[in-house]
């Protein structure tokens, strides 16, 4: 029997990663079950469960696969000498943001997520170990703020890169809840906060 490829195994992956974010998005967490995502992902039950086991599986690699979106881009702008203005940095993952609310409505799942992490010891230990990666960089953005003169030189900057962290949690939760929010009127108030 020949082996099958890196790339088959990560394509197919990725499909039964696609067809639960439909279903999760379209259905919520709680209403859909593994026999949904097999038959969304249109693979046999062994098949399937090669690749996952449970569905905390499945949230937890399709919350890794956002976040790690986020995460890049976060390194790409604290590599840049000098950092952009912290606005600047805000914009530019609200902008990530609002991409995966149009392109497949991924944001409505991080609601999901947090939610099951307040019910679910195993999820809140992977959410606070994925979300915990963006905080730790939003921590490197108040410390390089501060060094560059856009924060106070006394500024706290733990405090300051959980406030950050706390601005994109905020913009998701009234995208999802109240809907219409604007991304450019949200960046205006944040820079009207920080003058």
């Amino acid at each position: 029997m020949p082996r099958v490829s890196e790339a088959h195994l990560a394509a197919r992956r990725q499909q039964i990663l696609d067809a639960a974010a439909r279903c999760f998005v379209r259905n919520g967490f709680h209403q859909t079950s593994m026999q949904d995502v097999i038959k969304e992902a249109d693979l046999s039950v062994g098949a399937f469960y090669r690749y996952f086991k449970s569905k905390n599986e499945l949230i937890t690699a399709i919350a890794g696969e956002k976040i790690s979106q986020a995460t890049g881009l976060l390194d790409q702008l604290l590599a840049l000498d000098p950092m952009p203005p912290i606005p600047e940095i805000l914009k530019r993952l609200l902008e990530l943001v609002d991409a995966a609310a149009e392109h497949d409505g991924t944001v409505r799942i991080a609601v999901q997520v947090w939610g099951e992490a307040v019910h679910d010891p195993e999820v809140g230990a992977l959410v606070a170990e994925i979300y915990g990666r963006v905080r730790e960089r939003a921590v490197l953005i108040a410390e390089r703020a501060r060094a560059a003169g856009q924060l106070p030189p006394d500024a706290d900057v733990t405090g300051a890169g959980a406030a950050f962290f706390g601005l994109v949690q905020g913009y998701i939760l009234q995208k999802v809840l109240l809907g219409g929010t604007d991304r450019r009127t949200y960046v205006s108030g944040v820079r009207t906060l920080l003058s």
